[in-house]
């Protein structure tokens, strides 16, 4: 299964603006980051539809935000975006390319549509956080 952590290393003032908000107001905190993990996943899908052009499966469909959780090891607030399609890895990662008999005509190149796609979410992240922590301030 082909899925990403967003984390917020780097963020420190952030981060501590962010602890702030989850021990005072958590459900505000966890609203957050599932609003942020919901544009996170748009960004995504987008890229998919770019990059990937056949639409006869159902992989399109199938990219999903997952649950907001903390970390054990680190004490970080996560989100995840993943792909719940069965034949996700493959168009991620690539695949051999096998006839009827078993014998191999080659290979297709996997899309990266992840790794591609947490580029632009890295570069956008503080922009979105920075949005989503006005607006539930602005609520307070």
């Amino acid at each position: 299964m082909s899925d990403f952590n967003i984390d917020l290393r780097g963020l420190d003032k952030f981060k501590k603006e962010l602890d702030d908000l989850q021990r005072h107001f958590p459900k505000q905190a966890r609203q957050l980051m599932m609003r942020s993990g919901s544009k996170a996943r748009t960004i995504v899908a987008r890229k998919a539809r770019q990059l990937v052009r056949k639409q006869t499966g159902n992989y399109h469909k199938s990219i999903k935000r997952g649950k907001v959780w903390i970390d054990d090891s680190s004490g970080e607030v996560k989100v995840r975006v993943y792909t719940r399609a069965p034949h996700g890895h493959l168009i991620e990662l690539g695949h051999r390319i096998v006839g009827k008999d078993g014998s191999e005509h080659g290979f297709k190149q996997g899309y990266h549509v992840f790794d591609k796609a947490t580029k632009e979410i890295e570069d956008a992240w503080t922009t979105i956080l920075e949005k989503e922590f006005d607006r539930i301030m602005s609520k307070l």
